[in-house]
């Protein structure tokens, strides 16, 4: 598929936006209760996973801190999938923590390469 190589800049910066915009709305269910209301009761750790959800979605869709921003959340994501699904069962499939563990492998990828074009950064 190398029509594709002249979009490549594009695509990762699509990639690093629209990541970004849907990691914080994580935050803001957890925060805000808004779009819709979070269902399980927050304790200090939930507060702190939806400020760097919200805080960081934010910062790395608009590219700015981006590659701290992307790796904090990338850590983040790997403690949930440990936390949360992991201990379940072995398979993502089955624990629930595919998401999770996409977002962890997105935002190191994302930790890696930097803010790319479209950003504040640059």
């Amino acid at each position: 598929m190398n029509f594709l190589d002249k979009y490549q800049e594009e695509t990762y910066a699509l990639l690093r936006i629209v990541s970004g915009f849907l990691f914080l709305w994580h935050g803001a269910q957890k925060l805000l209760n808004f779009p819709v209301e979070f269902a399980y009761p927050l304790n200090p750790l939930m507060y702190a996973a939806g400020t760097i959800e919200l805080v960081g979605g934010l910062l790395i869709m608009i590219g700015l801190f981006t590659r701290p921003a992307a790796f904090i959340c990338s850590g983040t994501m790997a403690a949930a999938y440990w936390m949360a699904h992991g201990i379940n069962d072995i398979f993502p499939i089955l624990n629930g923590g595919e998401l999770a563990a996409l977002y962890c492998f997105v935002f190191l990828f994302i930790a890696a390469r930097g803010s790319g074009i479209w950003s504040l950064e640059k």
